[in-house]
């Protein structure tokens, strides 16, 4: 029998794309199911990003690109920074990779080994825990607290942090629950990180179009005194509705970037050119696809709270940003969020994700991504009633 190397065996995985394959197979014997499981917009890439990749092609924009990306993508991403934001970056500090989880993993590779301790949200994306532990470094949950808006709270990160940490991981508006972090706890956390400069930060920033209510995400690059230790993730995938064209982007650190760059020659190459181009026509182009959307997303969402807060046993705190609603599920007698989970989808065609599969805090919640039409979310939540009414317990 093969032997692989232990760190394999700590790899886990992103249990959306199971629960998706499980739904797809339900519907392939002709069961009627609706997705609420995966994070993945619902909506077309708008017609002129589109335009843009074919018209690369066919202008025989066919080859490898830099390992960081074509110049004129980079200075498109720091000229859409600074047109948002107002802040300044380097394009020579940007890196395009294929997809967010790239740079999850650069980062974490970096600065994860066997004795280091890395921080990350929990409840949060599966895949910080998962590459945290394959690089044998100890993961460190930060609890994520629906007492507190499923915002982080300065305070308890701050008092997570000891001499082996290296790294602290970030995510705000976040996956899997909605939650925003205010400015003014953001503004805690940085003055509080000065006294720990041996601490880097990666900021999960994916999400930062989708903020409801009339605010404004704010960026971890508008504090130039964390900037030499800063790592941001951001791209495409959410914002235009490009999950599967795999393009996203980081901004490094001066002192780490040329080592990202040596990982991308040896991991991935490059992204390729036709994509980048598309990247291009979407940050210059139009945004009223964007806004048309996440006034959508924003309709939907109170439809899903609404829904979901009057079902028997069920809580749902009202998302500041992204797309997920995070329902507190302990009322309906259910032992295990990820059973309940399981039997919605068997028996109900629901397909949701049990709170368990984002970390040891999502006990007793679900995750409901409004990545889904208001009629099916309707449907959905319809579905739900009527199960829990003939199920209390399991």
């Amino acid at each position: 029998m093969l032997k692989t190397v232990a760190a394999f065996d700590r790899i886990g995985e992103e249990n959306a794309f199971a629960v998706l394959a499980r739904a797809t197979t339900l519907a392939s014997q002709g069961r009627d199911i609706i997705n609420l499981g995966i994070g993945q917009p619902d909506f077309r890439t708008p017609e002129p990003i589109v335009e843009a990749a074919i018209k690369a092609l066919r202008d025989g924009q066919h080859g490898y690109t830099p390992s960081v990306g074509i110049a004129p993508l980079r200075e498109a991403v720091t000229a859409d920074l600074h047109k948002r934001y107002g802040v300044e970056v380097d394009p020579g500090l940007v890196m395009i990779v294929p997809g967010g989880k790239v740079t999850m993993y650069a980062a974490i590779r970096l600065f994860g080994e066997p004795g280091a301790e890395i921080l990350y949200p929990d409840p949060g994306f599966p895949i910080y825990r998962s590459m945290i532990e394959h690089t044998g470094a100890t993961p460190i949950p930060v609890p994520i607290r629906e007492e507190n808006a499923f915002a982080f709270s300065a305070e308890e990160t701050l008092a997570l942090i000891t001499p082996k940490t290296r790294l602290l991981i970030i995510n705000s508006p976040a996956n899997p629950t909605g939650g925003v972090t205010p400015k003014a706890e953001i503004d805690k956390l940085v003055k509080g990180l000065a006294a720990y400069p041996h601490v880097a930060i990666l900021s999960d920033e994916i999400y930062d179009h989708f903020v409801f209510d009339g605010e404004t995400h704010q960026t971890l690059l508008a504090y130039p005194e964390i900037r030499d230790r800063l790592i941001l993730l951001n791209g495409w995938s959410k914002t235009y509705a490009m999950t599967g064209w795999r393009l996203g982007y980081s901004i490094w650190p001066k002192g780490l970037y040329e080592q990202v760059r040596k990982l991308s020659v040896n991991a991935w190459s490059c992204v390729n050119a036709a994509t980048q181009y598309a990247g291009i026509a979407a940050l210059q182009g139009p945004q009223d696809a964007v806004h048309a959307m996440v006034a959508e997303f924003d309709r939907r969402r109170h439809v899903v709270v609404e829904g979901l807060n009057a079902l028997p046993g069920i809580s749902c705190a009202t998302p500041g940003g992204a797309f997920y609603a995070f329902p507190n599920v302990a009322g309906t007698g259910w032992p295990s969020a990820k059973a309940l989970a399981s039997a919605l989808l068997e028996e109900a065609g629901v397909a949701v994700i049990g709170g368990p599969d984002f970390g040891v805090y999502g006990e007793g919640y679900l995750r409901l991504s409004y990545a889904n039409s208001a009629e099916n979310i309707r449907a959905a939540l319809g579905r739900i009633a009527a199960f829990l009414a003939q199920r209390q317990v399991a």
